[in-house]
C-alpha cells in the first residue's frame, strides 16, 4: 500500500475525515498546503472531471500520490444544483456555508419535491500521469430541511435530513456518518480498488 497521500484539499473538515479513516490502514494524509500547492482551476460540469484534475495537480507539485475528493449536494427539482458549484452557491467572496444554505432553502422554497442526495467522487493517482486512475463514487440520499440543526458535519449537513435516522447528517454519531455518508461509501470502494496495487 501507500505510506504518504496527499489530500488534494483545503478544506479542513475533509482533512479530518480522511486522516481518521485512512489512519486505520496506516496511511498518512498530508494536507496540500504542506507543499504549497496552488488552487487547482475546476472548470468542468462533472465530479469526476474536477476530482481527476485536483488529484493530478497536486501529485504533480507535491510528488506524492495524491487523493482527490470531489463532492457536493444534488436537489433532484433543481436539475442536480448546485452539484459542482456546492461549495461555491452562493458566490465565492468568501465562500460561505451558511450563505449557500440560505440560498438552497430558498431556492427549494414552495417546491413540493425537498428530496436531495450527496455526492461524493473520489480520485486517487499514483503519480501525475497515472494512466489509471482509481475512480469510486458514493451516493447519500436525504431530503432538505429548512431549519438548521446538529453541530457535527460541515457544508450542508445541518439541513441534509435523514428519514430513517430522523436526524440531520450534523446531528449523526460520527462513526455512523462514516459508513454510511456518500464519503464513507466512496472510500470503502476507493480502497477495495487501491488493494489491487498493494
Amino acid at each position: 500500500m501507500f505510506e504518504k497521500i496527499v489530500l488534494a484539499s483545503g478544506n479542513a473538515g475533509k482533512l479530518r475525515e480522511f486522516s481518521r479513516l485512512f489512519a486505520e490502514r496506516n496511511i498518512q494524509i498530508l494536507p496540500q498546503s504542506q507543499f504549497d500547492v496552488p488552487e487547482c482551476p475546476e472548470p468542468y460540469f462533472t465530479f469526476i472531471e474536477n476530482a481527476l484534475a485536483k488529484a493530478r495537480h497536486a501529485a504533480k507539485h507535491s510528488g506524492l500520490p495524491a487523493l482527490a475528493d470531489d463532492s457536493g449536494i444534488c436537489a433532484n427539482t433543481l436539475g442536480g444544483a448546485p452539484g459542482v458549484l456546492s461549495a461555491r452557491y452562493a458566490g465565492d467572496n468568501p465562500k460561505s456555508d451558511a450563505a449557500n444554505n440560505a440560498k438552497l432553502s430558498a431556492d427549494l422554497s414552495g417546491k413540493n419535491n425537498q428530496s436531495c442526495y450527496y455526492v461524493c467522487v473520489l480520485v486517487f493517482v499514483r503519480h501525475e500521469h497515472d494512466p489509471q486512475p482509481v475512480i469510486a463514487e458514493g451516493i447519500w440520499r436525504g431530503q432538505w430541511q429548512n431549519e438548521a440543526a446538529g453541530e457535527h458535519g460541515f457544508g450542508y449537513d445541518p439541513h441534509f435530513y435523514l428519514p430513517e435516522y430522523g436526524c440531520t447528517a450534523a446531528e449523526l454519531d460520527a462513526e455512523i456518518k462514516n459508513a454510511v455518508s456518500h464519503r464513507g461509501q466512496a472510500l470503502q470502494e476507493l480502497l477495495k480498488k487501491m488493494a489491487a496495487f498493494a
